[in-house]
């Protein structure tokens, strides 16, 4: 029996924590009601929601559960916040500020705004490990400012962001601040009271949970544009029948989270780091992307000397990495993360982004680091040198 290839491309996706599968059962079999009847089959559904809004409110430090908005996924989220809170502040003025290396769902809301909407952008620089500097978001603050959206964890280098920094440059002017946490949140490192921060997105299948569902934290009093309306769900912000089986899924994930029932963070920055090192030492010139410190744990981006990232990865039949977002698959373009802190383009073209996570073993690593260095000693282009 062949043996599954080692998974190191947890940045894209988790596996479903068994748990959370089990929990979410019932409702995919006996349990069917549409939460919105008012049946015995509809209450019990209801029911099923509201605990598993509560749980998803207590992973992200939110007051009250009805701040968590349940949508398809963290792009669903980033539309409605940025689009939608936008829109709600017309009146206010029609600039967007946010940073040269988020998520595309991020920069594709903000450039619709812009092209349907007449609303004008300010995309800021970050330093060499991935960092905006408050400083720099404050001087692109101006009267006509509606939006700030800065993602909390990078998801090709992991480097953490200030936020907590900025919303103090947001929230006395009146400028709503959004945040990209579908990264940070699984670790159980997002706290929206602590961090300030009025939207933030998030998604299940990034903290062991199922696929298709997600959630925005809207803070009481934030007002938005609904972008799906029809039949009211979701205090009118989000309509459609409510994916139950999903909710359940993505409660039970945070619940797994807050609960300590998961490694703790230091065995997974262990590993990390002793991929980092092995790999290090295994491929002389290799180097590491990212704040040194301020970094999710098991996020590990490494730029190779002299070899094509995705020529590597082809011949790693065992080896489940990437070279950079999931959503830059098919595509020849070089990372604009990586090359908005400064790598060339065929530096970013020689870059592995490897996610360590829960189910991850010694063994594996070890394992791993052995095949990645024999593929990238095996494989370099004759002309690398070409941009």
């Amino acid at each position: 029996m062949t043996s599954q290839p080692i998974y190191l491309d947890h940045q894209a996706t988790t596996p479903l924590d068994p748990r959370a599968l089990e929990e979410m059962l019932p409702f995919l079999t006996t349990e069917y009601g549409n939460p919105n009847s008012a049946h015995a089959y509809g209450r019990e559904a209801d029911k099923a929601v509201a605990a598993a809004r509560r749980r998803v409110a207590h992973l992200i430090g939110a007051k009250n559960p009805v701040e968590v908005v349940f949508t398809s996924g963290a792009t669903e989220a980033n539309h409605l916040a940025i689009v939608g809170g936008a829109l709600a502040k017309r009146a206010h003025g029609g600039h967007i500020v946010t940073t040269a290396i988020e998520h595309k769902a991020v920069l594709a809301a903000v450039q619709r705004l812009v092209d349907h909407h007449g609303y004008t952008s300010t995309r800021v620089g970050v330093d060499e490990h991935g960092r905006v500097h408050p400083g720099d978001i404050a001087a692109a603050l101006t009267p006509n400012t509606v939006l700030v959206s800065v993602m909390h964890a990078n998801n090709e280098i992991g480097t953490l962001q200030r936020i907590a920094v900025i919303s103090q440059l947001t929230a006395h002017r009146g400028i709503l601040l959004h945040t990209d946490a579908a990264q940070s949140a699984g670790y159980g490192l997002f706290d929206a009271e602590e961090l300030g921060v009025d939207l933030a997105s998030l998604s299940a299948h990034k903290l062991y949970g199922p696929k298709g569902i997600g959630a925005l934290y809207v803070r009481g009093g934030t007002l938005l544009a609904a972008q799906q309306t029809g039949g009211g769900q979701e205090r009118g912000l989000r309509a459609g029948t409510l994916n139950v089986p999903a909710i359940v899924g993505f409660g039970a994930a945070a619940q797994l989270i807050t609960s300590d029932a998961t490694p703790p963070l230091t065995q997974i920055r262990a590993l990390r780091d002793r991929l980092q090192d092995l790999l290090l030492d295994a491929i002389p010139g290799a180097t590491v992307n990212g704040h040194p410190t301020r970094r999710l744990p098991g996020t590990l981006s490494l730029t190779l000397p002299d070899a094509e990232a995705a020529d590597v990865l082809d011949h790693l039949p065992d080896i489940a990495a990437a070279t950079g977002s999931a959503c830059n698959t098919g595509t020849s373009d070089p990372s604009h993360v990586l090359t908005a802190i400064g790598l060339t383009r065929p530096q970013a073209r020689s870059t592995l982004r490897l996610g360590i996570g829960r189910t991850t073993t010694a063994d594996e690593v070890e394992r791993a680091v052995a095949l990645i260095a024999q593929a990238a000693d095996r494989h370099r282009p004759a002309d690398f040198s070409a941009a």
